[in-house]
Parts: structure tokens; C-alpha cells; sequence
């Protein structure tokens, strides 16, 4: 027997991957706080699913609650950092490997085109365009890796970092897609798996490690 959706389920799951995708994507600032009052009145919604959504999000360190009840996008610290960016660099270089048995050319093509998405969006100055573009162009290779747990690892990672990645762009002053999307093309095209794994651990790490020098 199939169980309905209640209403409210509905409105706190709609509330938390809107949010959850704002985080991720850096529309949020690092230490932007939120308000249950608030987030409801944007969504259209009562406190409940408001309050549920974000428990939800600190659970998954997307956001954090102070012991007075602040609640606010994580500010991450240089050592928080370094240590997001090391499980970035163990997490993806391993999807990465996994996925490229299965990496056929038409999904590369459309990795490419994705990677002429960053460097036009790039031009625009557009911030979150460029996060969101640069996260499916990696989300599309290691979906092919067939690792669900570890691809919700990497996600979670992502979402902590969503509001640091936002601020770095700003201090990266980009002015092209990011040389190391290039190489893991070329090793994809190549079937070069040590060259893969070198390309993305340099990409996923390089940007972050600009942020604690």
C-alpha cells in the first residue's frame, strides 16, 4: 500500500532542497544567518517546515546552530578548510577512477559542453553560475562511477563548502574555465587513469588551498 505525502512533508522537502541548493551553489555568504520567521516568509511556509528543513541542513553541516539557536551558513576556519579540501581530493580522485570504465565519448562531449557553460558564465561574472556548472560538470562524470554512497559523501562536502567556494571565486578573479577540467578531459579521451587521478585531485584542491595561504 503506497502512503500519501502529507502536505506538510511536501512544503519542508521543497523548503530544504531549495535551500540546500542555495547553500550549494554560494548564493549564501559565509556566516549569512537565517531565521525560521525568515526562511518561512520566503517560502510560503509555517515555522514547521521551516525549522524541520533546517534541522535537516545542520545535520548535514550545510548550516550551524549556536547554543543560543543563531543559525547561520558554516564560516569554515583555514584548518576546516584543508580538511574539506584532503576529502575532496580522496573522495572524487576515487569516483573518478570508478567512473572512467564507463566514461563513453558522447558523456565526455557533454562534459566539454558543460566546461564551455563555465567559461561563458565566467565572462558574465556570474559566481554561482560558474559553482553550479562546475559541480555538474564533475556530478556527470562520477554519476558513471555507479557509487551512490560515495557520490553523497562528495555532495555533503559540497554543501559545506558551497558559501567558501563562492568567497574564493571572488579572490580567483577567473577569466576561463579552470585548466584542470581541460586535463580531465584529456584523460578521459585517453584512458589515462593516473592522469585522471592527478587532474582531479589538482582541480578539486588547487582553488581551496588559495584560501589558507
Amino acid at each position: 500500500m503506497l502512503m500519501q505525502t502529507r502536505p506538510a512533508d511536501a512544503a519542508h522537502d521543497r523548503v530544504y532542497r531549495a535551500l540546500r541548493q542555495q547553500i550549494m551553489h554560494g548564493e549564501l555568504a559565509p556566516g549569512h544567518a537565517l531565521t525560521l520567521r525568515g526562511i518561512g516568509r520566503a517560502f510560503g511556509v509555517s515555522m514547521t517546515p521551516a525549522r524541520e528543513a533546517v534541522h535537516r541542513l545542520v545535520a548535514e553541516g550545510a548550516l550551524t546552530a549556536s547554543s543560543s539557536g543563531r543559525v547561520t551558513t558554516p564560516d569554515l576556519t583555514p584548518d576546516r578548510i584543508e580538511e574539506l579540501a584532503a576529502l575532496r581530493a580522496l573522495i572524487e580522485v576515487e569516483l573518478a577512477s570508478r567512473a572512467l570504465p564507463r566514461a563513453h565519448f558522447a558523456l565526455i562531449d557533454r562534459m566539454q559542453a558543460i566546461n564551455g557553460g563555465i567559461g561563458a558564465v565566467i565572462a558574465k561574472g556570474d559566481a554561482v553560475g560558474y559553482l553550479r556548472l562546475n559541480l555538474e560538470f564533475h556530478r556527470m562524470l562520477y554519476l558513471r562511477a555507479q557509487a551512490p554512497a560515495m557520490l553523497a559523501m562528495a555532495e555533503t562536502v559540497w554543501l559545506q563548502l558551497g558559501p567558501t567556494m563562492c568567497k574564493l571565486y571572488g579572490k580567483m578573479g577567473r577569466t576561463d574555465a579552470p585548466r584542470g577540467h581541460r586535463l580531465i578531459l584529456a584523460a578521459l579521451r585517453a584512458g589515462d587513469e593516473p592522469g585522471l587521478r592527478l587532474a582531479v585531485r589538482t582541480d578539486v584542491t588547487q582553488g581551496l588551498r588559495m584560501l589558507v595561504a
